[in-house]
């Protein structure tokens, strides 16, 4: 039998509960500032699964490295051919998207490149309260009657059997572009677009960690591709291409999905592309969200993308993509002013959602998998609060709002754990007949359900899901890539860290232990985030915040028995740039005693 990994500085047991492990090989340079010469980014790059042999080509990751031939991937070919037709022949068409941040930037992405090349498109998002996730068959249809002939659905259509089933009855060519997961049999489409199709190649199916919009800017790629051969451009400029990377960056952080390979070379490019405001709507959002500075990969999940959803959680759902592809400057301010706004009340709604799910919660200790609902619940906060309740309780969360439709079905919204697949489990559940509707993907998951069926479907999960949640939450460690003295916390070291990322789900942005260290300063700032000045063995002091942790064991032990008592930081080290100089700070994840 294999050993146990070692533990970092012996900590077997921290103020989380959890032990401190490597994610790759020790570095523990606590007691040796001066060693912090060498590589660093190497060794953060191997320790997220980069082969030795392939290390330069992650460092600085391009979209040329990483760009697969998008005719891998099934149904690419009809899809880019289809559309390709309708630019040359000027067909009507229609975008058809969903409400969420990813759904609109694909949606503002084919709509952006069809503008590119002289074509007219029109979007249609439907509204989230009224006509629920995905394409409907009634949608569809007036769609067709009002004029277009070809639809393409964004980040939806991969379970629409009915929907694209009433469109082939009514003559419309309905092109499926989406990431989720899919079941054996398919819709009715003329194409449909999905690395996480069951039938796909190694080659596409390893892509399966696209969002929608990654897939969106694939099909892009390949119809300009299709246009050329046709002599599309001769008397007319190619599209860049590029310039629409930033909204694949906010799409594909947005909607968490893994940021490693192509993935994390498209956020990484997206980025410096949203860095030259070219995109009028993007730069509105970026100065409603009060950024005086180029946006960074956590800025797009925790202030754009949410600002996004607003529009499509609690107001009007077509206001992102309206954001996203206006030209008029001042119609982009007012929406983005809107969107802000949407997003306060979003939170309030939120926030009294959040706290009647947690009344739930411990009648569900025995539960593998979190199952709340609630009448009167805003169907538009759920998957919010679900990923909220999956943090406090470690386990996969669905949280639904019942009577959310006019049948007086539930709509429900899941977050899963690193290691459980929620979306399988989920369709596994329509497939048996305890859901109306249902779908997702490994860490996300939507639903439609009989109010009656919630303990069926608990017990059902129960089943499927309990070895893996089980195996997951006994394998939970705090994973760390370095250690430092105090003094070692510097902002060249801040720097030399983010220099691997953009970070996020899949590229765990690099954790760092600190310490020991003594208390300077406790206090609360906001409703429950601790704020710490602490100082080293070595002198060298700075400033720590644990957010969202007051009422936690970690929060209380920190501001309450931390006093005279020396103990490890570990987090994420971050540039505080609010005083005269920029200095390093740390974002606690995790504490331990060292003595």
């Amino acid at each position: 039998m294999a050993s146990a990994p070692s533990s970092i500085l012996g900590i077997e047991r921290s103020l989380t509960g959890r032990a401190w492990r490597w994610r790759g090989g020790n570095m523990d340079l606590s007691s040796s500032p001066a060693s912090l010469d060498h590589d660093l980014v190497t060794q953060l790059l191997l320790a997220r699964g980069v082969p030795h042999d392939d290390v330069e080509r992650h460092r600085n990751p391009s979209l040329r490295a990483f760009l697969p031939d998008p005719s891998a991937f099934r149904d690419m070919d009809l899809a880019a051919e289809r559309l390709a037709q309708a630019v040359l022949t000027g067909e009507s068409l229609t975008v058809y998207g969903d409400y969420d941040v990813d759904g609109a930037t694909s949606a503002a992405l084919l709509i952006r490149l069809l503008r590119m090349l002289g074509h007219p498109a029109r979007y249609y998002i439907p509204d989230r309260l009224l006509e629920g996730y995905g394409p409907s068959g009634e949608a569809l249809v007036r769609l067709g009657a009002e004029g277009s002939s070809l639809i393409v659905t964004v980040d939806c259509g991969a379970m629409a059997y009915e929907a694209l089933e009433m469109a082939h009855t009514a003559g419309i060519d309905v092109i499926v572009v989406d990431h989720h997961k899919c079941a054996a049999q398919l819709p009715l489409a003329t194409a449909l677009v999905n690395p996480n199709r069951l039938d796909e190649d190694d080659l596409a199916a390893a892509h399966g960690h696209l969002a929608a919009v990654g897939v969106a800017f694939l099909l892009a790629v390949a119809t300009v591709r299709v246009l050329r051969q046709r002599g599309f451009f001769a008397d007319l400029a190619e599209p860049d291409l590029f310039s629409l990377l930033d909204l694949v960056a906010l799409g594909t952080v947005a909607d968490v999905a893994a940021l490693h390979g192509l993935n994390r070379a498209m956020v990484a490019q997206g980025l410096k592309v949203m860095a030259r405001r070219e995109n009028i709507g993007m730069a509105a959002l970026i100065d409603a969200s009060r950024l005086n500075r180029a946006p960074t990969c956590s800025d797009l999940g925790f202030a754009l993308g949410p600002r996004i959803n607003a529009g499509g959680r609690v107001g009007e759902a077509t206001l992102g993509v309206r954001l996203l592809t206006t030209e008029d400057p001042d119609e982009a301010r007012a929406i983005a002013a809107q969107l802000s706004q949407l997003n306060e009340e979003r939170r309030a709604i939120e926030a009294a959602v959040q706290e009647a799910a947690e009344a739930q919660l411990e009648s569900q200790h025995n539960r593998a998998v979190v199952l709340l609902a609630g009448a009167g619940w805003h169907p538009g906060v759920i998957g919010i609060v679900a990923g909220r309740i999956k943090e406090k309780s470690g386990r996969p969360a669905i949280v639904s709002a019942l009577d959310a439709d006019e049948h007086g079905n539930g709509k429900g919204s899941g977050r899963s754990i690193a290691g459980v697949d929620l979306g399988a489990a989920i369709i596994a559940a329509r497939e048996a007949g305890l859901l109306i509707a249902g779908g997702g993907h490994a860490m996300a998951a939507g639903l439609t359900i009989d109010p009656g069926r919630l303990n069926a479907l608990a017990e059902f999960l129960d089943d499927r899901l309990g070895a893996a949640v089980t195996a997951a939450q006994a394998s939970q460690s705090l994973q760390l890539d370095l250690a430092v003295a105090p003094g070692g916390l510097v902002p060249p070291l801040v720097e030399t860290l983010e220099s691997a990322g953009p970070y996020g789900m899949g590229w765990p942005g690099p954790r760092v232990a600190v310490g020991p260290v003594r208390l300077v300063k406790a206090d609360l700032v906001g409703k429950d985030h601790v704020r710490l000045i602490v100082r080293g063995d070595d002198g060298a002091s700075f400033k720590a915040v644990a957010f969202r942790q007051a009422e936690t064991e970690l929060g209380q032990a920190l501001l309450n028995r931390a006093q005279g008592r020396r103990f490890w930081l570990a987090g994420r080290a971050k540039i505080d740039d609010w005083g005269s100089r920029p200095a390093a700070e740390l974002h606690i994840d995790d504490a331990a005693w060292a003595d």
